[in-house]
């Protein structure tokens, strides 16, 4: 069991029967009182986000979820299909599942696929990759009067991130998968 002081972010936990995990905490501390830990738990099998409140005494279970280095295949339909590093075995995954990640893969990247017992449930990406740029606006002088230098463009998997008005269609931009923000061209 874990206690409200050991639910950090990213910490995976059992959440309405199910594996989840703790993507936004907040923690407040009352005057004679408590602390109290204000969470956003995402289901790892629903893509459920739930926001929960704990208080000071409240505690939780653990889920114990491995990982397993997998190489993303292809997309086919609402499946993401990945291969097993270590016995090549192949397993497949829903869109749904993996939300806003499956914006971010491209085909032969490295992930870590998360299994719950043996079933795989989810996968996690590496903190940054680097995507080509397929649309971006042209920067038309005068855009930076109100103090709004960035400008949206669009990635290679569909992603929609903002960016500097320097990017432009074709540049390799590097982006932090966690935040979903522009980090450098590479």
């Amino acid at each position: 069991m874990l206690t409200i002081s050991e639910l950090q972010f990213g910490t995976y936990i059992l959440w309405q029967n199910e594996p989840a995990q703790i993507i936004w905490r907040e923690q407040t501390k009352l005057g004679r009182g408590g602390s109290i830990l204000r969470t956003k738990i995402r289901g790892l099998t629903s893509g459920a986000i739930y926001d929960q409140t704990f208080k000071g005494n409240d505690s939780v279970e653990a889920a114990e979820i491995s990982r397993r280095r997998a190489q993303f295949l292809y997309s086919e339909g609402d499946k993401l299909n990945f291969m097993l590093q270590d016995d090549f075995d192949q397993c497949s995954l829903d869109k749904k599942t993996v939300g806003a990640a499956a914006k971010f893969l491209q085909d032969g990247m490295e992930v870590e696929v998360l299994l719950y017992g043996d079933k795989p449930i989810n996968i996690q990406l590496p903190v940054k990759v680097e995507l080509k740029v397929t649309y971006a606006e042209p920067a038309v002088r005068g855009n930076t009067a109100q103090g709004n230098v960035t400008k949206i463009i669009e990635l290679e998997g569909g992603a929609r991130i903002n960016a500097p008005l320097f990017v432009k269609s074709g540049d390799v931009v590097r982006v932090n998968t966690q935040t979903a923000t522009y980090v450098e061209r590479a």
